[in-house]
């Protein structure tokens, strides 16, 4: 990860005018390989090593919900559910998404490349995950994204992926169901998720 003295902020308007060089997926894996993220946990997102901050009490609880319920969803074997793992989505993005839905296969020498879903569970990072993330997973072509805000207690669902944007963005509170658009038979309780 990009290292700076305690209590140092890094601007980048300090870069201004100079080219910054992007790391690519296939680097950080040599890099990682070699041992040197031994004691880190990150995502690439754009070109750029982005620390993975600890999850709160609140966001915990969600994952660990949410991804306990897909398991028992999935237990036929249509589909694997991950909680984050890598998703190896493009050239400078490898995103660690909270729980992900993804195609059955044999991911022992490759991360997978897509996902029926993906969910972020955030209560600080929702910028991040809004904008950022969003985008990169709708580039990605990955049908269907869930922002679960804990703070909100509420679902905002992506969906109908188009030119880098999702098309319908829903918000959907406690008391409502959300059926898998992959999957309409799974249907979430949100107050099975959220607190």
């Amino acid at each position: 990860m990009l290292r700076k003295p305690p209590g140092a902020v890094l601007d980048l308007d300090l870069f201004r005018g100079e080219r910054l060089r992007p790391l690519r997926r296939k680097e950080v894996d040599i890099l990682a390989a070699q041992g040197v993220f031994e004691d880190e946990r990150g995502e690439l997102l754009r070109g750029f090593l982005v620390e993975d901050a600890r999850a709160s009490p609140g966001e915990a609880h969600t994952i660990t919900k949410l991804g306990t319920f897909l398991v028992l969803a999935f237990r036929d074997d249509r589909a694997q559910v991950q909680c984050r793992l890598p998703l190896a989505v493009s050239d400078d993005s490898e995103p660690m998404p909270d729980v992900a839905i993804i195609p059955n296969g044999d991911y022992q020498h490759a991360h997978p490349t897509t996902a029926f879903l993906v969910a972020e569970v955030a209560a600080r990072s929702c910028s991040k995950d809004r904008v950022l993330k969003a985008g990169i997973y709708s580039e990605a072509a990955i049908p269907e994204y869930w922002l679960i805000d804990v703070e909100r207690t509420v679902v905002v669902r992506h969906v109908e992926p188009k030119d880098g944007a999702y098309a319908r963005v829903t918000e959907h509170g406690r008391g409502e169901r959300l059926a898998l658009q992959a999957f309409p038979d799974v249907v979430v309780p949100i107050d099975a998720i959220l607190r």
